[in-house]
């Protein structure tokens, strides 16, 4: 089957058959043929459990997730600009277990036992398993900056895990300047949502037009370039006059000047050079890695993340372990909402294979992923990706690419379909 981007977006747009769709009001069943648990509630973790429950209803699905409400990190930047609320970007996990038959455990995983199949709650509850799939999202590398901290960031947010640090960020907007200086410093790859830090830099400049305007945004990015920077570069020439001295958005290159150390009381980032940047807000989005538990449990690398056999997304360092989403090492494949939807459906798929001690099926993943410029425009990247014949996954050619359009027409049309593609992988992923 032949793919275009154009076709390829319309059908996640549409919220089609790419999207797995699925039955609901499914019976739970008083016995099972095996038992299937998911550490974590995030578009990777609750698509997995929900999809295991879709092809199989006979396996008992446990999902555990500390966390009663999920805040997604895509939409949290519509937040910061006034385009939506806090509110509006929570999901519940009501629909997972009365629909479904989920059975969605309120407690942190204190520790993984792969030998004897079994984990350990905060409470000290033990659970077995028969497959155990790991979607614990990600942490952060807190010594990448001399001076930042998880304590730091309650007064210099990163943001980049929607909810609290959200609001703080956004308190932080409001309350600066109007001649304010806004700092994002964006980290090196492999991080989660690579074009978020712009499409943050964008609607802030949006926000600042209208409420700041003689604010200014600089970005200190720790890499060379950046995912669809043509079209952000475009875009922000536009919209906020990019390349002249009026501009609301300067980004710079600081990859042999990275930033090294960060003063919290004065808001203040120090250079390898020596240079000091002081900020009226500041973003620091860090370094990141798996998140703590896969780390604890032994499936992680010396990169920080966890390596893959990428037709099952079994651990290639735990048995009968398996790892999605922003954790996961994929190589080529984006740490996206849409590609940890897109790698849960095929690890369920594998799961219940390898249960019943089939052969998996070949894996076919996908991922997309938009952009708002301004509430009106938005552009996008999307492509498809298989395995060849060595196991290493590839793009597929002609499947996919960025916004080839950028007409004004062509721009608000994609801010719509964005909009209709968060209420589509929101809706599949915990309806």
């Amino acid at each position: 089957m032949q793919y275009n981007r154009r076709q390829f977006i319309r059908q996640i747009a549409a919220g089609s058959s790419l999207l797995l769709t699925g039955c609901s009001g499914l019976q739970v069943k008083k016995s099972y043929s095996a038992h299937v648990v998911v550490v974590g509630g995030g578009f990777a973790g609750a698509t997995a459990a929900k999809t295991i429950r879709q092809l199989d209803d006979t396996i008992k699905v446990t999902l555990i997730e500390p966390k009663s409400r999920y805040v997604t990190c895509p939409g949290s930047n519509w937040v910061l600009a006034g385009l939506t609320s806090l509110d509006s970007i929570r999901f519940s996990y009501q629909r997972l277990s009365t629909a479904y038959g989920i059975d969605v455990i309120a407690e942190q995983v204190e520790s993984v036992d792969a030998e004897k199949q079994t984990l350990v709650l905060a409470n000290q509850d033990q659970i077995n398993y028969d497959r155990l799939i790991m979607a614990p999202g990600i942490d952060f590398n807190w010594d990448s900056i001399d001076g930042y901290s998880a304590e730091a960031a309650n007064q210099i947010p990163h943001a980049w895990q929607a909810g609290r640090q959200t609001e703080i960020l956004l308190q932080q907007i409001h309350a600066m300047p109007d001649n304010g200086l806004i700092v994002i410093s964006a980290p090196a790859n492999p991080f989660r949502c690579p074009p978020g830090p712009y499409e943050r830099a964008s609607l802030l400049a949006y926000y600042c037009q209208r409420h700041k305007p003689r604010a200014k945004i600089l970005i200190l990015d720790h890499k060379r370039g950046f995912s669809k920077q043509a079209l952000f570069m475009q875009g922000w020439r536009r919209n906020y006059g990019y390349g002249t001295e009026q501009s609301l958005i300067e980004w710079q290159s600081i990859t042999d000047n990275p930033v090294i150390a960060v003063s919290v009381k004065d808001k203040t980032l120090l250079t390898d050079f020596g240079d000091q940047i002081k900020a009226d807000v500041l973003n620091i989005i860090p370094a990141q890695k798996a998140g703590q538990i896969a780390a604890s449990s032994g499936l992680t690398d010396n990169s920080g993340w966890c390596p893959v056999q990428p037709d099952t997304a079994e651990s290639t360092l735990r048995d009968k372990i398996h790892v999605i989403g922003d954790a996961a090492i994929y190589p080529g494949i984006p740490k996206s909402a849409f590609a940890a939807n897109s790698e849960a459906k095929a690890c369920a798929m594998a799961v219940v294979h390898l249960l019943k001690d089939k052969q998996p099926p070949e894996p076919v993943w996908m991922n997309t992923c938009f952009s708002l410029l301004t509430p009106q425009q938005g552009i996008s990247v999307a492509m498809v990706y298989k395995l060849n014949q060595q196991q290493q996954i590839y793009k597929v050619k002609g499947a996919g690419g960025v916004s080839s359009r950028t007409d004004s027409q062509s721009l608000h049309r994609e801010a719509q379909i964005a909009r209709n593609w968060y209420k589509s992988i929101t809706r599949n992923t915990f309806s």
